[in-house]
């Protein structure tokens, strides 16, 4: 603007972020914690961690990397929704029953069976 002065841009009121010229960035950070698991989700969880955790020292198979790889899915699934659904926890089981003898002796193992046959109902 040649010959004149501006007094900027005043933006108020926005609910969000905002940002005015070429070659800006916004970063959005929010605050707050996010809400409580169900406590059997949340054990579940913790089971999937130990499992995963145990699994690592196994000797690999197929069938082991089939399992962490559910394991995985469903680890992630409870951290970003807060929950499993029965799809999951159904294909976490025949995970499970698919590894057979390696899952049946780890503590762990068993204890993500259980976890995931209570979501289930049985």
């Amino acid at each position: 603007m040649t010959g004149s002065t501006a007094d900027g841009i005043h933006v108020t009121n926005t609910g969000g972020n905002v940002t005015i010229g070429d070659h800006n960035t916004v970063t959005s950070t929010v605050h707050g914690a996010p809400a409580a698991r169900d406590p059997l989700q949340e054990e579940l969880l913790q089971a999937v961690r130990r499992l995963r955790a145990d699994l690592a020292g196994v000797v690999p198979t197929e069938r082991t990397a089939a399992l962490d790889g559910e394991l995985a899915d469903a680890e992630a699934e409870i951290e970003s929704t807060g929950r499993a659904d029965a799809g999951r926890l159904g294909r976490v089981r025949r995970a499970l029953t698919d590894a057979g003898a390696v899952t049946g002796i780890l503590a762990s193992g068993v204890a993500v069976g259980q976890a995931a046959g209570a979501l289930l109902g049985g």
